[in-house]
Protein backbone atom coordinates (compact mmCIF):
# COMPACT_ATOMS: atom_id res chain seq x y z
CA UNK A 1 0.00 0.00 0.00
CA UNK A 2 1.35 3.44 -0.94
CA UNK A 3 1.80 6.27 1.53
CA UNK A 4 -1.04 8.71 0.87
CA UNK A 5 0.63 11.90 2.10
CA UNK A 6 3.52 13.78 0.50
CA UNK A 7 6.77 12.95 2.26
CA UNK A 8 8.34 16.13 0.90
CA UNK A 9 5.84 18.88 0.12
CA UNK A 10 6.45 22.42 -1.08
CA UNK A 11 4.60 25.08 -3.07
CA UNK A 12 5.46 25.61 -6.71
CA UNK A 13 4.45 27.52 -9.79
CA UNK A 14 1.02 27.12 -11.37
CA UNK A 15 1.14 28.09 -15.05
CA UNK A 16 -1.91 28.92 -17.16
CA UNK A 17 -1.97 29.03 -20.96
CA UNK A 18 -5.07 30.38 -22.70
CA UNK A 19 -5.43 32.67 -25.70
CA UNK A 20 -8.48 34.30 -24.05
CA UNK A 21 -7.05 37.38 -22.32
CA UNK A 22 -10.29 38.05 -20.42
CA UNK A 23 -10.28 34.51 -19.05
CA UNK A 24 -6.68 34.84 -17.89
CA UNK A 25 -7.49 38.13 -16.19
CA UNK A 26 -10.38 36.43 -14.38
CA UNK A 27 -8.04 33.66 -13.21
CA UNK A 28 -5.57 36.22 -11.96
CA UNK A 29 -8.29 37.66 -9.74
CA UNK A 30 -9.89 34.46 -8.40
CA UNK A 31 -6.82 32.32 -7.69
CA UNK A 32 -5.82 33.01 -4.06
CA UNK A 33 -2.79 35.21 -3.45
CA UNK A 34 -0.94 32.49 -1.54
CA UNK A 35 -0.54 30.52 -4.78
CA UNK A 36 2.23 31.43 -7.18
CA UNK A 37 0.81 31.66 -10.68
CA UNK A 38 2.02 32.68 -14.12
CA UNK A 39 -0.30 33.64 -16.99
CA UNK A 40 0.50 33.05 -20.67
CA UNK A 41 -1.59 33.89 -23.72
CA UNK A 42 0.80 32.54 -26.37
CA UNK A 43 2.00 28.93 -26.64
CA UNK A 44 5.48 29.99 -27.76
CA UNK A 45 6.19 32.00 -24.61
CA UNK A 46 4.74 29.23 -22.44
CA UNK A 47 6.88 26.56 -24.11
CA UNK A 48 9.97 28.75 -23.80
CA UNK A 49 9.28 29.23 -20.07
CA UNK A 50 9.00 25.45 -19.63
CA UNK A 51 12.02 24.54 -21.77
CA UNK A 52 14.48 24.26 -18.87
CA UNK A 53 12.05 22.82 -16.33
CA UNK A 54 13.03 19.13 -16.71
CA UNK A 55 16.69 19.99 -16.12
CA UNK A 56 15.83 22.18 -13.12
CA UNK A 57 13.68 19.44 -11.61
CA UNK A 58 16.48 16.94 -12.17
CA UNK A 59 19.02 19.21 -10.49
CA UNK A 60 16.70 19.65 -7.52
CA UNK A 61 16.11 15.89 -7.27
CA UNK A 62 19.88 15.47 -7.26
CA UNK A 63 20.10 17.53 -4.09
CA UNK A 64 17.50 15.29 -2.43
CA UNK A 65 19.45 12.20 -3.48
CA UNK A 66 22.62 13.70 -2.01
CA UNK A 67 20.91 14.44 1.30
CA UNK A 68 19.68 10.87 1.63
CA UNK A 69 23.03 9.44 0.56
CA UNK A 70 24.83 11.53 3.19
CA UNK A 71 22.28 10.30 5.73
CA UNK A 72 23.14 6.72 4.82
CA UNK A 73 26.77 7.63 5.50
CA UNK A 74 25.87 8.87 8.99
CA UNK A 75 24.96 12.56 8.59
CA UNK A 76 21.62 13.50 10.21
CA UNK A 77 18.90 14.64 7.82
CA UNK A 78 17.35 17.46 9.82
CA UNK A 79 20.24 19.98 9.53
CA UNK A 80 20.68 19.00 5.88
CA UNK A 81 17.05 19.83 5.09
CA UNK A 82 17.31 23.14 6.93
CA UNK A 83 20.38 24.08 4.90
CA UNK A 84 18.62 23.01 1.69
CA UNK A 85 15.71 25.30 2.55
CA UNK A 86 18.06 28.17 3.43
CA UNK A 87 20.17 27.94 0.27
CA UNK A 88 17.54 27.16 -2.40
CA UNK A 89 14.80 29.81 -2.56
CA UNK A 90 14.58 29.11 -6.31
CA UNK A 91 12.83 25.81 -5.49
CA UNK A 92 9.59 27.81 -5.33
CA UNK A 93 10.00 28.70 -9.01
CA UNK A 94 9.72 25.08 -10.15
CA UNK A 95 6.56 24.65 -12.20
CA UNK A 96 4.26 22.31 -10.29
CA UNK A 97 1.02 22.44 -12.33
CA UNK A 98 0.28 23.51 -15.90
CA UNK A 99 -3.30 24.39 -16.89
CA UNK A 100 -3.69 24.59 -20.67
CA UNK A 101 -6.67 25.42 -22.85
CA UNK A 102 -7.35 22.85 -25.55
CA UNK A 103 -8.61 25.11 -28.37
CA UNK A 104 -6.05 27.73 -29.41
CA UNK A 105 -5.21 29.31 -32.78
CA UNK A 106 -2.73 27.21 -34.75
CA UNK A 107 -2.38 24.45 -32.15
CA UNK A 108 -4.16 22.70 -29.31
CA UNK A 109 -3.46 22.13 -25.64
CA UNK A 110 -2.51 18.49 -26.02
CA UNK A 111 0.19 19.31 -28.57
CA UNK A 112 1.56 21.91 -26.18
CA UNK A 113 1.51 19.49 -23.24
CA UNK A 114 3.24 16.86 -25.39
CA UNK A 115 6.28 19.15 -25.50
CA UNK A 116 6.58 18.66 -21.70
CA UNK A 117 7.09 14.89 -21.67
CA UNK A 118 10.15 15.00 -19.38
CA UNK A 119 8.58 17.49 -16.96
CA UNK A 120 7.34 15.71 -13.78
CA UNK A 121 4.50 18.06 -12.84
CA UNK A 122 0.71 17.84 -13.14
CA UNK A 123 -1.21 18.62 -16.35
CA UNK A 124 -4.75 20.01 -16.51
CA UNK A 125 -6.64 20.52 -19.78
CA UNK A 126 -9.43 23.07 -20.15
CA UNK A 127 -11.96 21.96 -22.75
CA UNK A 128 -14.97 23.16 -24.65
CA UNK A 129 -18.12 21.07 -25.15
CA UNK A 130 -16.81 19.65 -28.44
CA UNK A 131 -13.47 18.62 -26.92
CA UNK A 132 -14.66 16.44 -24.04
CA UNK A 133 -14.19 13.08 -25.77
CA UNK A 134 -10.65 14.09 -26.76
CA UNK A 135 -9.95 15.01 -23.14
CA UNK A 136 -11.36 11.70 -21.86
CA UNK A 137 -9.09 9.76 -24.22
CA UNK A 138 -6.10 11.86 -23.18
CA UNK A 139 -6.87 11.21 -19.51
CA UNK A 140 -7.29 7.47 -20.07
CA UNK A 141 -3.92 7.35 -21.83
CA UNK A 142 -2.19 9.22 -18.99
CA UNK A 143 -1.43 12.32 -21.07
CA UNK A 144 -3.19 14.61 -18.58
CA UNK A 145 -3.98 14.38 -14.86
CA UNK A 146 -7.35 16.11 -15.08
CA UNK A 147 -9.61 17.94 -17.50
CA UNK A 148 -12.18 20.60 -16.71
CA UNK A 149 -14.93 21.69 -19.15
CA UNK A 150 -14.97 25.45 -19.48
CA UNK A 151 -18.76 25.41 -19.61
CA UNK A 152 -18.92 24.07 -16.04
CA UNK A 153 -21.28 26.29 -14.03
CA UNK A 154 -18.82 26.95 -11.20
CA UNK A 155 -15.67 26.81 -13.28
CA UNK A 156 -13.64 28.88 -10.80
CA UNK A 157 -14.59 26.68 -7.85
CA UNK A 158 -13.99 23.50 -9.84
CA UNK A 159 -10.59 24.73 -10.96
CA UNK A 160 -9.50 25.79 -7.48
CA UNK A 161 -10.56 22.42 -6.07
CA UNK A 162 -8.52 20.64 -8.75
CA UNK A 163 -5.47 22.83 -8.11
CA UNK A 164 -5.63 22.20 -4.35
CA UNK A 165 -5.91 18.45 -4.89
CA UNK A 166 -2.98 18.32 -7.30
CA UNK A 167 -0.81 20.66 -5.22
CA UNK A 168 -1.26 18.46 -2.14
CA UNK A 169 -0.83 15.12 -3.90
CA UNK A 170 2.35 13.12 -3.25
CA UNK A 171 5.03 13.67 -5.87
CA UNK A 172 5.94 10.15 -7.08
CA UNK A 173 9.69 10.66 -7.33
CA UNK A 174 10.13 12.69 -4.15
CA UNK A 175 7.97 10.23 -2.21
CA UNK A 176 10.08 7.34 -3.48
CA UNK A 177 13.30 9.12 -2.48
CA UNK A 178 12.17 10.12 1.01
CA UNK A 179 10.47 6.81 1.71
CA UNK A 180 13.98 5.37 1.89
CA UNK A 181 14.59 7.43 5.05
CA UNK A 182 11.68 5.78 6.90
CA UNK A 183 11.64 2.45 8.69
CA UNK A 184 9.05 -0.13 7.54
CA UNK A 185 7.09 0.31 10.79
CA UNK A 186 6.96 4.08 10.23
CA UNK A 187 5.78 3.58 6.67
CA UNK A 188 3.02 1.29 7.93
CA UNK A 189 1.85 3.91 10.43
CA UNK A 190 1.67 6.58 7.72
CA UNK A 191 -0.48 4.24 5.62
CA UNK A 192 -3.22 4.15 8.29
CA UNK A 193 -6.05 6.26 6.78
CA UNK A 194 -6.93 8.19 9.95
CA UNK A 195 -3.26 9.00 10.59
CA UNK A 196 -2.72 10.18 7.02
CA UNK A 197 -5.87 12.32 7.16
CA UNK A 198 -4.91 13.86 10.50
CA UNK A 199 -1.41 14.71 9.30
CA UNK A 200 -2.71 16.18 6.03
CA UNK A 201 -5.17 18.38 7.91
CA UNK A 202 -2.46 19.47 10.33
CA UNK A 203 0.12 20.32 7.67
CA UNK A 204 -2.32 22.19 5.42
CA UNK A 205 -3.41 24.34 8.36
CA UNK A 206 0.07 25.29 9.61
CA UNK A 207 2.72 25.00 6.88
CA UNK A 208 3.47 25.72 3.24
CA UNK A 209 6.36 23.25 3.16
CA UNK A 210 7.42 20.18 5.12
CA UNK A 211 9.35 16.92 5.07
CA UNK A 212 8.67 13.64 6.87
CA UNK A 213 11.77 12.24 8.59
CA UNK A 214 12.44 8.88 10.19
CA UNK A 215 15.40 9.67 12.47
CA UNK A 216 13.93 11.21 14.54
CA UNK A 217 10.38 10.39 13.45
CA UNK A 218 8.33 13.46 12.67
CA UNK A 219 7.69 16.37 10.32
CA UNK A 220 9.87 19.42 9.87
CA UNK A 221 7.67 22.26 8.60
CA UNK A 222 7.87 25.86 7.39
CA UNK A 223 5.11 28.46 7.48
CA UNK A 224 4.76 31.25 4.91
CA UNK A 225 6.79 33.67 7.04
CA UNK A 226 9.74 31.32 7.35
CA UNK A 227 8.85 30.06 10.82
CA UNK A 228 10.12 26.53 11.39
CA UNK A 229 8.50 23.88 13.60
CA UNK A 230 9.20 20.26 14.47
CA UNK A 231 6.20 17.95 14.89
CA UNK A 232 7.62 14.96 16.71
CA UNK A 233 5.79 11.67 16.19
CA UNK A 234 5.91 8.73 18.56
CA UNK A 235 4.09 5.40 18.21
CA UNK A 236 2.34 4.58 21.46
CA UNK A 237 4.23 1.28 21.50
CA UNK A 238 7.48 3.23 21.89
CA UNK A 239 6.48 5.38 24.88
CA UNK A 240 8.15 3.13 27.44
CA UNK A 241 11.51 3.30 25.67
CA UNK A 242 11.11 7.05 25.22
CA UNK A 243 10.40 7.46 28.93
CA UNK A 244 13.66 5.65 29.68
CA UNK A 245 15.46 7.94 27.23
CA UNK A 246 13.95 10.96 29.02
CA UNK A 247 15.23 9.66 32.34
CA UNK A 248 18.71 9.06 30.96
CA UNK A 249 18.69 12.62 29.59
CA UNK A 250 18.10 13.92 33.12
CA UNK A 251 14.52 15.07 32.72
CA UNK A 252 13.34 13.69 36.04
CA UNK A 253 10.75 11.25 37.30
CA UNK A 254 7.66 13.43 36.69
CA UNK A 255 8.55 14.04 33.04
CA UNK A 256 9.38 10.37 32.48
CA UNK A 257 6.03 9.37 33.98
CA UNK A 258 4.21 11.89 31.75
CA UNK A 259 6.03 10.48 28.71
CA UNK A 260 5.13 6.93 29.71
CA UNK A 261 1.48 8.01 29.96
CA UNK A 262 1.59 9.63 26.52
CA UNK A 263 1.04 13.13 27.91
CA UNK A 264 4.39 14.67 26.96
CA UNK A 265 7.18 14.06 24.48
CA UNK A 266 10.82 15.06 25.00
CA UNK A 267 12.78 16.41 22.03
CA UNK A 268 15.99 14.55 22.83
CA UNK A 269 16.97 13.77 19.24
CA UNK A 270 16.01 17.27 18.10
CA UNK A 271 18.53 18.67 20.58
CA UNK A 272 21.17 16.22 19.41
CA UNK A 273 20.77 16.87 15.68
CA UNK A 274 20.63 20.67 15.95
CA UNK A 275 23.06 20.98 18.87
CA UNK A 276 20.49 22.95 20.85
CA UNK A 277 21.59 24.48 24.11
CA UNK A 278 19.78 24.43 27.42
CA UNK A 279 17.53 21.80 28.99
CA UNK A 280 15.81 19.23 26.80
CA UNK A 281 12.53 20.68 25.57
CA UNK A 282 9.25 18.90 26.24
CA UNK A 283 5.75 19.53 24.89
CA UNK A 284 2.26 18.22 25.52
CA UNK A 285 0.97 15.60 23.14
CA UNK A 286 -1.95 15.42 20.75
CA UNK A 287 -3.28 12.25 19.16
CA UNK A 288 -2.79 11.79 15.43
CA UNK A 289 -5.59 9.69 13.97
CA UNK A 290 -8.40 7.66 15.50
CA UNK A 291 -6.49 4.43 16.04
CA UNK A 292 -4.56 5.38 19.22
CA UNK A 293 -1.30 4.28 17.60
CA UNK A 294 0.44 7.65 17.23
CA UNK A 295 1.04 10.67 19.45
CA UNK A 296 2.60 13.97 18.43
CA UNK A 297 4.05 17.08 20.03
CA UNK A 298 4.95 20.41 18.44
CA UNK A 299 8.27 22.16 19.03
CA UNK A 300 8.66 25.66 17.53
CA UNK A 301 12.22 26.46 16.46
CA UNK A 302 13.72 29.92 16.89
CA UNK A 303 15.95 31.44 14.25
CA UNK A 304 18.91 30.92 16.59
CA UNK A 305 18.16 27.17 16.55
CA UNK A 306 18.67 26.94 12.78
CA UNK A 307 21.97 26.52 10.92
CA UNK A 308 21.05 29.47 8.65
CA UNK A 309 18.13 31.91 8.27
CA UNK A 310 15.44 30.66 5.86
CA UNK A 311 14.05 32.93 3.15
CA UNK A 312 10.27 33.06 3.69
CA UNK A 313 7.83 31.93 1.00
CA UNK A 314 5.83 35.10 1.69
CA UNK A 315 8.82 37.22 0.64
CA UNK A 316 9.18 35.14 -2.51
CA UNK A 317 5.54 35.79 -3.43
CA UNK A 318 5.89 39.52 -2.71
CA UNK A 319 8.93 39.67 -4.99
CA UNK A 320 6.89 38.24 -7.87
CA UNK A 321 4.82 41.43 -7.96
CA UNK A 322 1.42 41.83 -9.58
CA UNK A 323 0.09 39.04 -11.80
CA UNK A 324 0.77 40.06 -15.40
CA UNK A 325 -0.21 38.20 -18.57
CA UNK A 326 2.83 37.20 -20.62
CA UNK A 327 1.76 37.79 -24.23
CA UNK A 328 5.07 38.45 -25.95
Amino acid sequence: MAIKIPLFHRPGGILFLDDDIDYLEMLGMVVPAHLQMELYSRPASFVERMREEPARWEADAGQHIQMIERWRQGQPLMPQVLRYWANNPSRYELAQICVVDYAMPGTDGLKVLNTLLDWPGSRVLLTGAADEQIAIQAFNHGLIDQFIPKQTADISGRLLTALAKLANAPHPRLNTLWRAALRPTQQSILQIPSVAQALQAYTQKRWVEYVVLGEPFGLLGLDALGGCEWLQLEPTTGLTDLAELASSAGLGFDVARAVQAGQQLPAVELHQQLNLRGPIRTARTVSMGDDAVLTAALFPLKEADLPQPIYPYRHFLDAQGARVIQDA
